[in-house]
C-alpha cells in the first residue's frame, strides 16, 4: 500500500519558490512518493497483490526486503517421507512400489497412495534411505531404484547384497541413493524394490528406552527437495512481478508460510 507520510506536491499550476526549492531539495535526497510496503500472504499462497494507484500497466516497481523474515531465504519446496511399518515382498524378482504412508514435513508437495506429488516444476534432489532384512540363511541380491510418473528413472537404480541370517540373528543392509529428479508440476515419484527371495523385507524399528535411548528406525524414510526452480513455469526463488494493471500489481513468490515477509517497493513510471 502507498505511503501515509507523502512528502509535499506542488500544484498543478506550479508553486512559489520556496515550494519548489523544497520539493527539489527532498528529490536530491532520494525523498519522493513512489513508495509503499506489503506483505506477503501466507496459507501457502504463492501471489501477493499490491494495490497502489500510482501503479501503471507499464510500471517498473523495485523490492527490498524490510524485516527478517522477508530477507531470510525463501522455503524452497520440500519433504520428508517415511514409512513406519515393515515392508514385505509377496514374490521374488518382481519389482514393487514401496510403501510410504506417512509425511512428516512438506511445503509444495503431498504424499497419496505411495506416491510423493510435487506442486512446482523444477530440479529436485531425491534421497532415498532403507533398512533391508535378510531372514534366509543365504546371501541374497536385491535392487532399488526410482520411478517418475510410473516410469523408470534412468541410471536411478543400485545392487546389493543382504548378508545371510547368521548365529541366529538376521542380516541386515542399510541402503541409500540420491538421485537428481527434474519433475513438472504434478508429477508424482515413486520408489520401486526388488528382491531374487522373499525372506527379504524392509524393517522398522520403534523408538525404545532400554539399554539405551534411540529414536525410531523407518522402514524407508524419502527426502525430495527443490535446489532450483523451473525457468519456464511454476514460482521463481526470487519474488517478481508477474502482472501489471492500473492501480494494482501481481507479485508471484514461492509458497509462503512464514507471517511478517514484509518489503518495501519503489514504482518507476
Amino acid at each position: 500500500m502507498a505511503r501515509s507520510d507523502m512528502y509535499r506536491k506542488l500544484p498543478w499550476r506550479g508553486g512559489n519558490p520556496r515550494e519548489v526549492a523544497e520539493i527539489v531539495n527532498n528529490l536530491v535526497e532520494g525523498k519522493s512518493n513512489n513508495t509503499g510496503e506489503f506483505t506477503l500472504n501466507t496459507g501457502n499462497a504463492t501471489t501477493t497483490t499490491i494495490f497502489d494507484e500510482r501503479i501503471g500497466r507499464n510500471s517498473v516497481i523495485l523490492f527490498a526486503p524490510l524485516t527478517l523474515s522477508a530477507a531470510a531465504t525463501n522455503a524452497y519446496p520440500y519433504g520428508t517421507f517415511e514409512e513406519r511399518a515393515d515392508i514385505t515382498f509377496a514374490t521374488a524378482n518382481t519389482p514393487q512400489i514401496l510403501d510410504l504412508s506417512e509425511s512428516e514435513y512438506t511445503v509444495g508437495m503431498s504424499l497419496a497412495s505411495n506416491r510423493i506429488t510435487v506442486s512446482y516444476a523444477g530440479v529436485y534432489d531425491l534421497d532415498v534411505s532403507a533398512l533391508f532384512v535378510n531372514t534366509d540363511v543365504q546371501i541374497h541380491e536385491s535392487y532399488i531404484w526410482v520411478r517418475v510418473n510410473g516410469t523408470d528413472v534412468p541410471h536411478s537404480a543400485t545392487k546389493f547384497s543382504v548378508v545371510e541370517s547368521h548365529g541366529g540373528v538376521d542380516g541386515y543392509m542399510p541402503i541409500n541413493i540420491n538421485h537428481p529428479l527434474e519433475l513438472d508440476a504434478n508429477d508424482y515419484v515413486e520408489v520401486v524394490a526388488a528382491v531374487d527371495n522373499t525372506g527379504i523385507y524392509l524393517e522398522n524399528y520403534a523408538a525404545q528406552t532400554t539399554p539405551f535411548v534411540r529414536p525410531a528406525i523407518p522402514a524407508l524414510m524419502v527426502n525430495l527437495q527443490m535446489i532450483d526452480p523451473s525457468q519456464t513455469t511454476g514460482s521463481a526463488h526470487e519474488l517478481y512481478v508477474s502482472d501489471r494493471q492500473k492501480g494494482q500489481a501481481t507479485v508471484t513468490h514461492l509458497p509462503n508460510n512464514v507471517s511478517n515477509k514484509t518489503y518495501g517497493y519503489v514504482i518507476i513510471g
